[in-house]
């Protein structure tokens, strides 16, 4: 436990974070008058992901590593921490639908259907909490991955 408490607690903050995130989407108004715009503006989180991963990256190489950290650990620590973070992700998607922004289904499906963008059968399948939590377990284990092997090569030292 001792070696992965790190990478737990950066994925409780990051999941926090991800949270607050959702909150200021909501405040700005991108889950409902300006949903056009949702999926780029949603993009906009990615360099909060980024420094969090040197975060986690930084504290791991001076509490585990003694200043040193090569490619390999510093992958593995974005790993671990990206795991925790998927596994953490269903219940940041429950609180996100049904306590920050319970409209946003009903929303997102309406935009798509009006501006002919799918099928209402299509936002149906695409637009739902099954079909998000298994999008943002996958999206957190894949982006943190990629996330992780870049962010690895600037954290290492000698």
């Amino acid at each position: 436990m001792k070696h992965i408490k790190i990478e737990f607690k950066w994925a409780i903050i990051f999941t926090i974070a991800m949270l607050l995130w959702m909150l200021f989407e909501k405040t700005l108004g991108w889950h409902d008058e300006k949903i056009a715009d949702h999926y780029w503006l949603t993009l906009l989180f990615f360099p909060i992901g980024i420094f969090m991963t040197v975060l986690v990256m930084r504290e791991k190489r001076r509490r585990m590593y003694r200043g040193k950290l090569t490619w390999m650990q510093g992958f593995l620590t974005g790993l671990k921490m990206s795991v925790f973070v998927a596994l953490l992700s269903p219940l940041a998607q429950y609180i996100t639908h049904n306590y920050i922004t319970p409209e946003y289904f009903n929303n997102v499906i309406d935009y798509s259907v009006t501006n002919d963008l799918m099928t209402m059968k299509k936002a149906n399948e695409v637009f739902n909490f099954n079909s998000y939590m298994l999008q943002s377990f996958f999206g957190a284990l894949i982006g943190g991955i990629i996330t992780s092997a870049i962010v690895a090569i600037f954290m290492r030292r000698k």
